[in-house]
């Protein structure tokens, strides 16, 4: 079967709103009617055999293109935010949207539209992509699908987030690891991930005498990584690169720390790289955890989240060129609390578990009891001594996510409803409480719509090794 061919049976359930001819050419014969039939090509994006599930993913991304919504970077916003271009008063959200991705960012896109927001960002953790079955392509594709659903133009963010190091794995076979991280920036990359977090904060060796020699392997291969990415991004495409000094849930960062990073990492990077760009923003350690700190009972412990080292840190950064400093592990916090992240001049907040929270609080019983069940067979090797049945399903049933994502998919309308009503809720939550409203006008200013579509080959690359990501942050 031809390519066309391919693309004109993956195009019948659309009901004649697209049409195929030679070259390939698309065209969009009913807008509207494509917005209501598009789900059912993304569920080939997501579910069908290959090679229809890659060409499915490349035709959802042309088709968002051609409707006004195109994958895009947000560094030049950021580096205006740096040199003072742009206000400094609100706080870009990154949202990992692990389960139910086409569902949750439909739910994003009406708060976005109904707010005049455009400074959000999507994102992915090289952790996720494994336990959530679902690799760049794909994840890409359900937000592309989701924005046409919802007929939301405009440049949209998606973030490979914590392309992390594994230092086990580092010490291991430290070149095995380092190719394993290029592979994934490069195909990240031919996906739409235009906005990259390279992770080596897990290689500080807090065992040398000095904070710069402490820093050193952190920054060196961070640079490393810099002009492997700047060496393959589409052209016209600048993408946006984060540096991290400190793993989440440690100890918080201070300004030694990050001057004796952002020191090494622009010498190290200039020695390769003079004139190129380099870093948009660096991820702090300021008091919080990944997923929240889970009680016996279930309930999730209070933390303190330190804004005064938010602040300094951000504004430090700044002189460095950045947009500022980036908050890991919020979502768990307290609703009143997000307020305070925009008045700290925060640059971005991640935010994940409270999204994966809100879906588990609104499963159907059946469901429900099927993947606790699930997590006390596969996963019982990750119970910890003393640990409550609470504790432990809190903790692991992310990596139910994955193998329960068809059944996750094909819940009933009732209950995809409350979810998706519930996730709108704290999305406007949030993005009134960060102050992104009104800032589409801003985003568009500094963010050009560039066409950096690959060819339909380029999305045939097979499936990917699955990876042991355990030791990897989200």
């Amino acid at each position: 079967m031809t390519i066309i061919d391919r693309l004109i049976e993956i195009t019948r359930p659309l009901d004649e709103s697209v049409a195929i001819s030679a070259g390939p050419t698309i065209e969009i014969r009913d807008s509207n009617k494509l917005s209501e039939t598009v789900e059912a090509l993304v569920r080939q994006a997501v579910f069908a055999p290959e090679p229809v599930k890659s060409y499915a993913q490349w035709l959802v991304r042309a088709l968002s293109s051609m409707t006004g919504a195109y994958p895009a970077s947000i560094h030049a916003f950021y580096l205006a935010r740096g040199r003072g271009d742009t206000p400094d008063d609100f706080t870009v959200p990154a949202m990992n949207l692990r389960a139910l991705p086409f569902h949750a960012a439909r739910a994003v896109f009406r708060s976005a539209i109904s707010s005049d927001a455009c400074a959000f960002i999507f994102e992915l953790a090289r952790s996720e992509m494994g336990y959530t079955d679902q690799r760049p392509a794909e994840y890409a594709s359900t937000i592309l699908g989701a924005a046409i659903a919802e007929s939301y133009s405009g440049p949209i963010f998606i973030q490979g987030d914590h392309f992390q190091v594994s230092s086990s794995r580092y010490k291991k076979d430290g070149a095995a690891e380092i190719d394993s991280i290029r592979a994934l920036i490069a195909e990240s990359i031919t996906a739409g991930f235009f906005n990259i977090d390279i992770d080596t904060s897990t290689l500080v060796d807090l065992s040398q005498g000095t904070i710069p020699e402490q820093q050193k392997l952190n920054f060196s291969l961070c640079a490393d990584f810099s002009e492997f990415t700047r060496g393959v991004e589409p052209p016209g495409i600048t993408i946006s690169l984060g540096g991290e000094i400190g793993e989440v849930g440690g100890q918080n960062s201070t300004e030694p720390e990050l001057r004796a990073f952002m020191d090494g990492f622009t010498k190290a990077f200039g020695e390769r790289l003079p004139d190129a760009p380099a870093l948009s923003k660096i991820s702090i350690q300021t008091g919080t955890s990944h997923g929240g700190v889970v009680l016996p009972d279930g309930s999730i412990a209070k933390v303190s989240v330190d804004f005064d080292t938010l602040r300094e840190l951000s504004k430090i950064a700044k002189e460095y060129g950045l947009g500022g400093a980036v908050q890991h592990g919020a979502s768990t916090l307290p609703e009143a609390m997000f307020t305070r992240f925009a008045e700290s001049n925060a640059l971005e907040v991640h935010l994940a578990t409270g999204f994966q929270n809100i879906l588990y609080e609104r499963l159907p019983t059946g469901l429900l009891g099927e993947i606790y069940a699930y997590l006390d067979t596969n996963h019982a090797g990750e119970r910890k001594e003393g640990q409550t049945d609470e504790q432990f399903h809190y903790n692991t049933r992310k990596r139910a996510l994955g193998p329960f994502k068809q059944a996750l998919w094909d819940l009933d309308q009732e209950s995809l409803s409350e979810i998706e009503g519930a996730w709108e809720t704290q999305f406007q939550l949030l993005f009134d409480r960060l102050n992104v409203g009104g800032t589409r006008r801003l985003v568009e200013r500094f963010t050009p719509a560039i066409d950096a579509q690959p060819e339909p080959g380029a999305y045939l690359t097979g499936e990917a090794a699955e990876e042991d990501v355990r030791d990897l942050a989200d």
